[in-house]
């Protein structure tokens, strides 16, 4: 494959969300912030450190997690074009969405299986943990970034193309190849500025909620305002990381319509 350039990536991304930024906020209120709001209010408060106790809010957040993968794939769908409705989209993101699922478990389920084994070996709890467990801890973490960069482009494959979970997985790591680097740095800065946006936007909206709105609590105006301007932003900062994706994977040689748009260099 040829080198990525994240410029081009990114002036196409700025472009089709100038085109079609309406309907990627319908498939954001829809798919995005409508289940996050629900999961936030259906989740029992519990004390600092514990899990709230097990009830309903756990088949709420399954329904949620799959409802926005179904969210993600029709907003891959979306950003790699030709035009299609957000109907169209989000019917196309159903359909595609168990074979995705599949891809991600069928990696991710034996590094989480040696990560508990190796954590276990290592006796977290003893006074003297097991070194060689402890590295091999670090080793299964490095590998587990690595591995999610070469997938990175998963999402768009299992959008873009009618394939099982493991040939989605192999078109990503064919596709990715000789671009690690350049993804994990678009990971990172992405990543890193996500953050830095939600933690900032989150911090101003509960400090006006606790000075304006009378606080926090359960079920109180304040905390609903908080819970929705924080799905607001957590939706838009998705949709663009997703739109970025499916031009990522139309310049790595991905079946989408390549857009006509200025680049900004290498």
């Amino acid at each position: 494959m040829g080198k990525l350039s994240l410029s081009r990536a990114w002036d196409e991304t700025k472009a089709v969300l100038a085109r079609d930024g309406r309907l990627f906020l319908w498939v954001a209120l829809a798919l995005f912030v409508l289940p996050g709001v629900i999961l936030n209010v259906s989740v029992p408060e519990a004390r600092a450190g514990d899990m709230p106790a097990p009830g309903v809010w756990l088949a709420i957040g399954l329904v949620a997690i799959l409802v926005s993968l179904v969210g993600q794939l029709s907003v891959i769908r979306l950003g790699m074009g030709p035009h299609i409705s957000v109907g169209e989209a989000i019917a196309h993101g159903a359909k595609r969405l168990l074979p995705y699922i599949a891809a991600v478990l069928i990696w991710i389920i034996p590094l989480m299986i040696a990560g508990l084994v190796l954590f276990e070996l290592m006796g977290p709890k003893s006074a003297h943990p097991r070194p060689g467990a402890a590295i091999g801890l670090l080793v299964l973490t490095a590998l587990g970034f690595y591995i999610a960069v070469r997938l990175l482009v998963a999402s768009a494959v299992a959008s873009a193309e009618q394939r099982g979970p493991i040939g989605i997985l192999q078109r990503s790591w064919r596709l990715t190849h000789g671009n690690w680097w350049r993804l994990f740095a678009f990971l990172l800065l992405f990543g890193i500025g996500a953050f830095v946006l939600l933690i900032a936007v989150q911090s101003v909206m509960t400090l006006i909620a606790q000075m304006v709105l009378g606080g926090l609590g359960p079920l109180t105006l304040g905390g609903l305002v908080v819970a929705v301007v924080s799905q607001l932003v957590s939706a838009s900062v998705s949709i663009v990381f997703f739109v970025m994706i499916a031009r990522i994977y139309v310049q790595l040689g991905g079946t989408g319509e390549v857009q006509s748009v200025p680049s900004s260099g290498t």
